[in-house]
């Protein structure tokens, strides 16, 4: 099996110097068509502890050689400027699982001690959070996004390939106590967890978590998605409107992926992210800079433009911020999977980051 057939690429698209023809004279990362990206997710590292069959081979991604990730300093040198000359207002660190790193509270120390009042974000599995969520914490960590597919013990291990929930919830309930709270739980559901959501919906309601299921999208590194078998934002509504009244409030931000229900009345709310069958792509708000150091217009996209070579050949901020700039220019209009000529991108999600 080839580093492409499991996700980390040779990409289609070489990084290609960005064109900016026909581009104002803005700080902002603002698109043809525009979009302004404030939301940045910063990918720290492509392994992980689970191996969610939506996201992750059973053996895990090829490693990415110590020496093209990007370190801690250059890290928060990247956010620090992402934040200072285009604008970006939200960061949020992803993996692969960005607990994976040791480093990770020198990133978030570095980038709060730079950014005072810029909220510092994560996205994680919670294997392992609770020993580690003090001193995330006290580093400057502001909130944090948890996956948590099913509570079925059993059902869990086959989704993700390891029997981790009660550590999942541990982390969970950890981070919930040290003042992270709401703690948004996020969901893919497949065909055979299907029936569980109402079950995942009562719990994150009693652990007082705030529930966002997401379509399933073709991004898994077997690249065996097909839009016939996923579950998608209608059937979820109809197997939890069979439990609890739901009442559609939409988006209070257009930027905002997931659309909202109040749960039998409120104030309680549950999401869905439906990418697939209710795309929000004209609303787009993300910007997204890879483990090894690229910058990434879409999610869906295979164009990526190497930001780790100039910033180690001595490149300037200034430099960096254009080369971004041009970057999100050129950002597809949306993720074309209702294309007939429709691709998966080469990398899959856990080699892109969320």
């Amino acid at each position: 099996m080839t580093a492409i057939d499991i996700g980390i690429p040779g990409l289609r698209h070489a990084l290609d110097a960005p064109s900016v023809e026909g581009r104002p004279d803005t700080p902002y990362l603002l698109d043809k068509f525009g979009r302004v990206a404030r939301d940045l997710r910063v990918s720290i590292t492509e392994k992980c502890s689970l191996r969610c069959t939506y996201c992750m081979p059973e053996e895990g991604l090829p490693p990415i050689p110590a020496e093209e990730l990007l370190t801690a300093d250059e890290l928060v040198r990247v956010v620090t400027l992402a934040v200072q000359q285009l604008g970006v207002r939200e960061v949020r660190f992803t993996g692969g699982e960005p607990l994976m790193r040791r480093d990770l509270e020198d990133i978030i120390a570095g980038c709060s001690k730079n950014l005072p009042g810029i909220p510092l974000a994560m996205t994680s599995n919670a294997v392992g959070l609770e020993h580690r969520i003090a001193g995330l914490v006290e580093a400057g960590l502001t909130r944090v996004n948890i996956s948590l597919d099913s509570i079925d013990r059993a059902g869990f291990a086959a989704l993700t390939r390891r029997d981790r929930l009660p550590s999942v919830m541990a982390g969970i309930r950890a981070a919930r106590d040290a003042g992270l709270a709401p703690i948004k739980i996020n969901a893919v559901l497949m065909r055979p967890t299907l029936a569980g959501a109402v079950d995942l919906l009562q719990w994150c309601l009693d652990e007082r978590c705030e529930l966002r299921f997401i379509e399933e999208m073709p991004l898994d590194a077997d690249h065996e998605w097909a839009r016939a078998n996923m579950v998608t934002a209608q059937d979820l509504l109809d197997v939890l409107g069979a439990r609890f009244e739901l009442t559609e409030v939409g988006r209070d931000d257009p930027s905002a992926p997931a659309e909202e229900w109040l749960v039998n009345g409120g104030p309680a709310r549950v999401g869905i992210i439906a990418t697939v069958t209710r795309s929000f792509c004209s609303d787009c708000d993300r910007t997204r800079l890879t483990a090894d150091g690229r910058i990434r217009s879409c999610l869906f996209s295979d164009h990526e433009v190497d930001l780790r070579t100039p910033l180690r050949r001595g490149a300037t901020d200034a430099d960096l911020a254009q080369l971004w700039r041009a970057a999100m220019w050129n950002k597809w209009a949306g993720n074309g999977i209702d294309a007939p000529d429709f691709e998966p991108p080469a990398r899959s999600m856990g080699a892109i980051g969320g």
